[in-house]
């Protein structure tokens, strides 16, 4: 098992230069980088070049156009030079990368270009949001889909099969971002009931110091509703099917007709024999269930219900440009799954000895 769990570590360190190197390398032909970004912010303002070198008496404004950069007609090259060093962007590319991915490896990500905060404590102040609502998504989804699962192996063929099947098949084909939007229009004052808030984790600041510690939690779980169950739809259905099936699989077996025939009661035999079998690949499939809600849900349900997350930091970051947290957020995404995937492996062994990983043929 050492040299497996060797072989997966070893290779975290390709698996992210290679999703660093393509995604780096693709925003290279993306255009409205950060400078455009500074430029677009200062059109229209009196004194556009006070705040970079403390004045503009010594700037001929007047000076050679530029076109490398849009919106950049009129301005001198000196203070787009300026832009670029300070951006790092008068280098070439791959230094910039490798640059870039010798930091990373110190866990080093730089400061963001629009926050004036390093990107490692805007992820670590973020990352809790992501974490809490991909926890609760899943620690839901695991509530409703084992029972539901289980009473549909039990139920095999029946109308009640059926129906459920077509709902699972109904919410599953059903987008987390659509399914958001339409909570937040039927319960969220959109256009029909006011039951739940439509943004943020909690209530505002002067409302949540005026709370008691038990109002605080009901708070909470008041306004996280919502984004959980628009996050838990799409693993509610997959962890429903997977239950049903791994029960199915083991109801099939010759103990379980073995413990039928010796006079055990239905419920014992389901619960004393059955359940402990079946349930093996459903609980080993925790940390994959997890990585799917996190990733899957965290950046469009943050967005949309306005919590102040990873996947929230990572789209505004796309929209302003901002690299290093960019950059940055992908670089955890990435490490975050990587590892999550070894754990998952990992509990397969833990939970059923049987499996062996490293017999297999590579």
């Amino acid at each position: 098992m050492g040299a497996y769990i060797a072989r997966r570590l070893a290779l975290i360190i390709p698996t992210l230069l290679g999703v660093m190197v393509i995604n780096f390398f693709l925003v290279q032909f993306v255009p409205g980088g950060p400078i455009e970004q500074v430029i677009a912010q200062m059109e229209g303002q009196g004194n556009v070049f006070g705040g970079f070198d403390g004045g503009a008496a010594d700037i001929n404004v007047g000076a050679i156009e530029n076109e490398r950069y849009q919106g950049a007609r009129g301005l001198p090259p000196e203070f787009i030079a300026q832009l670029e060093r300070e951006f790092g962007f008068d280098k070439p590319p791959v230094e910039r990368f490798l640059h870039m991915m010798w930091n990373y490896m110190r866990f080093d990500f730089g400061q963001s270009y629009f926050r004036s905060i390093s990107v490692i404590d805007l992820v670590i102040e973020k990352l809790p949001v992501s974490i809490t609502l991909g926890l609760w998504s899943t620690l839901i989804a695991y509530l409703v889909s084992i029972p539901l699962g289980i009473r549909k192996a039990v139920k095999d063929g029946s109308r009640f099969d059926t129906f459920t099947s077509g709902l699972i098949i109904v919410a599953y084909a059903i987008p987390g971002f659509l399914f958001a939007i339409l909570l937040l229009v039927l319960f969220a004052g959109g256009s029909y009931w006011q039951i739940f808030p439509a943004r943020g984790l909690t209530s505002p600041q002067e409302v949540w110091d005026t709370l008691t510690p038990l109002g605080k939690v009901a708070d909470y779980f008041w306004h996280i509703t919502l984004p959980v169950i628009a996050s838990t739809i799409s693993a509610f259905a997959t962890l429903t099917l997977l239950t049903k099936n791994s029960f199915l699989d083991e109801i099939r077996k010759q103990y379980v007709m073995t413990a039928r025939a010796k006079g055990l009661a239905e419920s014992r035999v389901l619960y004393g024999h059955v359940f402990r079998n079946g349930m093996l690949i459903v609980i080993a499939g925790f940390p994959a269930v997890f990585v799917g809600v996190f990733f899957g849900g965290s950046l469009i349900i943050e967005t949309i219900f306005s919590l102040d997350g990873l996947g929230r930091l990572a789209f505004e970051a796309t929209v302003a440009r901002d690299y290093p947290v960019m950059f940055g957020t992908l670089f955890v995404f990435g490490l975050i799954g990587l590892v999550v995937g070894l754990i998952s492996d990992l509990m397969y062994v833990w939970i059923d000895p049987r499996i062996d990983f490293e017999s297999r043929e590579t």
